[in-house]
């Protein structure tokens, strides 16, 4: 890459995994956006084969051959690229020499949905805000009234007839309800910022896990399968057990009445960062991964799951997961989901605590 710092940035910008390929079809660089579509780091991908990290239904190697005979781009539409571990996406790809191919081969990987998805982003995200606000505010107000006429409400049933106290129950269960759903709308539009301390994962991951299986995960199997070599984190302890009580509860709720099993995982890798807008990156290496079997995310809502007031379930509020994701984003670190049928991963990635704040 050039080092005029107008391309550097602009490479940096790139919405859209971009990636530079040497004579041998080897990745010679990868944009932020390539990163976090290949979930893994430049440094780690650098000398890979390209067509060994993306798998394409059309013949990838014959038009990289004929890019560097012809000196010319090829443009090529709606095809399914297969990265390790998810479903096929389908993309459009260019591919275009980079001067006279001392430079090597440029090529773009452009998921379809991604125009619509960036598209959406900025006007989604100030609605979401709006809306979040609004219901904040409205909140207070509306929890009064329903205090009274769950209170009146309870007063009738006590001469009801049987008929009339199946009505007067299910009025009562309903403004409860709708209490919670306010009261979780109120969490999330108070989310004060994370007190960071150096605090232990696999000790908060212990009391989410006891929690959940006296609660939320009664009916499910929880295995955990630690690494006892991780080091700690700098983090808000109550928050992040908030994530882990979130993230245990949304894979309980998805296994449905049947139970399952859910696996938390963790482990050290060094490869993820987090890429500043600067060109720095912080490196993210504690892994935590809630695993489930349930029947995974449903394709229309994937690209938003972590959005307020998206969810899969019929009555659910899609905030639960929002909150998990401002939580995470307000640590500067980093969760994603993959997601098929039988096998739904939510993955966290956090920074180790600093040595001179765990001396102190």
């Amino acid at each position: 890459m050039s080092q005029n710092p107008a391309p550097i940035a602009i490479w940096i910008a790139l919405p859209v995994p971009a990636f530079v390929i040497d004579a041998s079809d080897r990745i010679e660089a990868a944009n932020p956006a390539a990163e976090s579509f290949l979930n893994i780091s430049e440094r780690a991908l650098r000398g890979q084969s390209v067509l060994s990290r993306l798998r394409v239904n059309m013949p990838m190697a014959d038009a990289l051959a004929r890019v560097r005979t012809n000196t010319a781009p090829i443009f090529v539409n709606d095809v399914d690229v297969t990265v390790a571990g998810r479903a096929p996406v389908q993309c459009n790809i260019q591919i275009a020499p980079l001067g006279d191919l001392s430079q090597g081969i440029l090529m773009l990987v452009s998921p379809r949905e991604m125009a619509d998805r960036l598209g959406r982003a900025q006007s989604s995200a100030v609605s979401a805000r709006s809306a979040i606000g609004m219901a904040d505010m409205l909140a207070h107000e509306i929890k009064n009234p329903l205090a009274g006429i769950s209170g009146a409400a309870q007063l009738i049933s006590m001469n009801a007839s049987p008929e009339d106290q199946e009505l007067t129950d299910l009025i009562v269960a309903e403004t409860r309800r709708i209490v919670k759903l306010l009261e979780q709308v109120e969490q999330f539009g108070n989310m004060r910022p994370p007190e960071r301390k150096v605090v232990n994962i696999h000790d908060l991951l212990d009391r989410a896990r006891r929690s959940a299986l006296v609660g939320v995960a009664a009916r499910m199997q929880v295995i955990a399968d630690y690494d006892p070599s991780l080091p700690e984190t700098l983090a808000d302890g109550d928050q992040l057990l908030q994530v882990f009580l979130n993230l245990l509860k949304n894979a309980s709720e998805a296994a449905g009445p049947k139970g399952g099993t859910i696996r938390i995982r963790t482990f050290y890798d060094l490869s993820l960062r987090l890429r500043r807008k600067d060109g720095t990156g912080t490196p993210l290496p504690l892994q935590i991964e809630i695993i489930d079997d349930g029947p995974g995310i449903k394709p229309e809502i994937a690209a938003e799951i972590f959005e307020p007031f998206v969810s899969g379930r019929e009555n659910g509020t899609g905030l639960g997961l929002a909150l998990v994701s401002r939580i995470i984003s307000d640590h500067d670190s980093w969760i994603n989901v993959d997601s098929v049928p039988g096998r739904t991963v939510f993955r966290i990635s956090l920074p180790v605590a600093p040595k001179e704040v765990e001396d102190n």
